[in-house]
């Protein structure tokens, strides 16, 4: 069974194309992608179906005709007008960043471990209220800390373990402490 959250958003169906089961879509990824050997996924009535492209030649500079396999008229093509297509994250992997493919809500609940610190707490939100986003830890202590969501400071995230590994500089971490901030607020 295909999970939603194996999922990761490529492209969407805008409508159909000729009598032949033809659609045009525009892809948030590169065209190679369709090229290899992996399923399109699509959201039928609540079930996610993996189809093959049977064909497909670029229109513009955003969008490609394409021919599901299967798909042989108007009619059949026309359901999925209107459709996001989906391609399984294990699969687009090498053809977007890392980081594109968790949303960034869907870390909500995954462990950060932190290089020499261990697992400092869970993914409670985002803040991307700044120009640079914000990760935000609970800590087993109820307390918060903020870390950059920086490509840089991302090691690796483990979607079967739901933890998110970090390095990040060293000092970070106890820049939200309240010992530390009074300290440096006593050094007055």
């Amino acid at each position: 069974m295909i999970r939603e959250e194996d999922l990761f958003p490529i492209g969407k169906f805008q409508k159909t194309h000729a009598l032949k089961g033809e659609l045009n879509a525009v892809l948030d990824i590169d065209e190679d992608f369709l090229d290899e050997d992996y399923p399109l996924i699509i959201d039928l009535d609540g079930i996610f179906v993996p189809f093959y492209t049977e064909s497909w030649r670029p229109k513009g500079s955003s969008a490609c005709l394409l021919k599901l396999e299967g798909v042989d008229s108007e009619g059949e093509a026309r359901k999925f007008v209107n459709k996001t297509i989906f391609g399984r994250k294990e699969d687009v992997r090498d053809f977007v960043g890392e980081e594109d493919i968790h949303s960034l809500d869907g870390l909500a609940g995954y462990d950060v471990e932190i290089t020499g610190h261990g697992i400092i707490g869970k993914v409670s939100g985002i803040d991307d209220n700044t120009a640079n986003v914000l990760l935000i830890v609970e800590r087993p202590d109820g307390s918060e800390i903020y870390l950059p969501l920086a490509e840089d400071f991302i090691d690796a995230i483990d979607d079967d373990n739901r933890t998110l590994r970090m390095t990040v500089p060293e000092g970070l971490l106890s820049i939200n402490d309240k010992e530390t901030v009074n300290d440096s607020d006593d050094d007055e």
